[in-house]
C-alpha cells in the first residue's frame, strides 16, 4: 500500500521532480461516459482522513456509485505538497471501485504547480486514469480578469506556456481553476469541466464528493462501495 508517512518535503520535492517527465497532455482516444470526482475530508488535528470517489455520468452529472474508505495520513498539509497526503487514500477509494470512471476530477491542481506536479498529476500518473484538476485557489500561474457571466474563462500562463483555465462557473462567483493532471490536453480539460457546472461554484464531481465524504466523515455513511441503479436505490458492498 502507498504510504508517504516518513518522507521529507526535500525527498517529496525529488519525487515530483521525476514523476513530472511522465506526464502526458495528449487526451485519451475514446468517448467519455462516466467521471469521477475524488475528495477527502478530515477533523481538525487527527491524522484520519475521510476518502471518496463518486462515479458520475458523463454528460449527465447524474451519480451512479461511490467508494468511501477511512484511512491515516502522517504527512503534513503542505501547500505545492497535496498528493504527498491525499493520493495514498484517494487510490485505496478509487481502487474499491469496479468500475472506474473513464476520467477523474480532484479537487486541487493539475500542472498549474510549480513542477506540474498538483494532486490531480499525482493521481493521474499512480493511476494510470486521465486526470483533470478543478482548484479553488490559485497556486501558480497568471490569467487576465474574466467577465462576470456564468461560462466566461481566462486562459493561465506561465512564461508564455497554457496551463490551464480560470473558469465562472456562476454568475458574479469567483472562478475555478481548471488544469490538467495526466492523459488530458489543457482544452478538453476545460471543455469537460464546462460540461459539469450546473448550479454551483464547484462542478458536480468534486461536488458530489465532497458532500460524500463529509457525510462519511461524521457517520451518516458507511465505509465502503455503494452503487445507485437507475431508480435511485441505494445498494452496499
Amino acid at each position: 500500500m502507498l504510504n508517504y508517512d516518513t518522507i521529507t518535503i526535500n525527498e517529496a520535492t525529488a519525487i515530483q521532480n521525476e514523476m513530472r517527465h511522465n506526464i502526458s497532455l495528449i487526451s485519451e482516444p475514446g468517448k467519455i461516459t462516466t467521471i469521477g470526482g475524488a475528495d477527502i475530508s478530515h477533523n481538525k488535528d487527527s491524522d484520519i482522513v475521510y476518502a471518496g470517489v463518486v462515479v458520475l455520468s458523463y454528460p449527465q452529472m447524474v451519480v451512479q456509485s461511490y467508494s468511501l474508505i477511512e484511512a491515516v495520513t502522517k504527512f503534513p498539509y503542505v501547500p505545492g505538497y497535496l498528493g504527498f497526503r491525499e493520493v495514498p487514500a484517494l487510490l485505496q477509494a478509487y481502487n474499491q471501485l469496479p468500475q472506474k470512471p473513464n476520467v477523474m476530477v480532484l479537487d486541487g491542481q493539475g500542472i498549474t504547480h510549480p513542477r506540474q506536479m498538483g494532486i490531480a498529476s499525482h493521481f493521474g500518473l499512480l493511476s494510470g486514469c486521465p486526470s483533470i484538476g478543478c482548484a479553488k485557489n490559485m497556486l501558480f500561474g497568471k490569467y487576465d480578469p474574466l467577465k462576470l457571466e456564468k461560462g466566461s474563462y481566462s486562459p493561465i500562463y506561465n512564461n508564455g506556456n497554457l496551463l490551464g483555465y480560470a473558469l465562472r462557473t456562476k454568475t458574479g462567483v469567483k472562478p475555478v481553476y481548471i488544469s490538467p493532471g495526466h492523459k488530458i490536453s489543457v482544452e478538453s480539460s476545460l471543455e469537460i469541466m464546462q460540461n459539469c457546472t450546473l448550479r454551483h461554484r464547484i462542478p458536480e464531481p468534486t461536488r458530489q464528493a465532497h458532500e460524500k465524504v463529509n457525510l462519511f466523515r461524521v457517520g451518516r455513511l458507511k465505509q465502503g462501495y455503494h452503487f445507485e441503479d437507475i431508480q435511485g436505490s441505494l445498494f452496499d458492498f
